[in-house]
């Protein structure tokens, strides 16, 4: 009853609204102080300095033993896994890398891959892109890549990740920001983006 009383008169709803205002005003100065930040810390950067790119490429050394394998996870029937194989997930090992025994592992598949080095699925993309042979073209993609899709590419530390990145769609693959260039091929990890299909 005394609070009821208390909240009806207006010098406390003027308080109330007043500390309300004060709140909204400091988040939104320190969200502003952040984005000032981030955006001077983009300018002060010198345009002739390139990103240092920690990216390891493994060239198919097959005398090294791996214990585990890293693997591309989300795909729902297929997995790549940092070797380049391509499997069935139910030919995935325990320890995350496809079994090379297993009808299914092929490695360095490049099924549904056009000449562009876009594919219509992306584990054949990422294990299209792992062929050693990829390293120059990915090489001179980092080196073009280091303005544009600096916040992308520089949490990459070897040749598998960068595939993982780069077969991703980006909008490189859509047009309009709504649609794919091509629906059939938008995985890529070409330096083109997809063909631009006719609607």
């Amino acid at each position: 009853m005394v609070l009821r009383r208390l909240l009806r008169k207006r010098w406390v709803l003027g308080v109330v609204f007043g500390l309300s205002l004060i709140y909204f005003l400091t988040s939104t100065l320190k969200q502003e102080e952040r984005t000032i930040r981030d955006r001077t810390l983009l300018e002060v950067r010198d345009p002739d300095h390139r990103i240092p790119w920690k990216v390891r490429f493994n060239l198919g050394n097959s005398s090294r033993q791996i214990t585990q394998c890293r693997n591309s996870i989300q795909g729902k029937a297929l997995l790549t896994d940092e070797l380049g194989y391509v499997c069935e997930r139910i030919d995935l090992l325990v320890n995350g890398c496809c079994n090379v025994n297993a009808p299914s592992s092929r490695q360095y598949i490049c099924k549904s891959c056009l000449a562009n080095g876009c594919c219509s699925v992306y584990e054949y993309c990422v294990s299209c892109c792992l062929q050693p042979d990829k390293q120059p073209l990915l090489e001179r993609f980092l080196n073009r890549a280091a303005e544009g899709f600096q916040n992308l590419f520089t949490g990459v530390e070897d040749h598998f990740e960068l595939c993982l990145a780069k077969c991703r769609t980006s909008s490189q693959s859509v047009q309009h920001e709504n649609t794919y260039r091509n629906p059939q091929a938008k995985y890529c990890y070409g330096e083109s983006p997809p063909e631009l299909l006719p609607v």
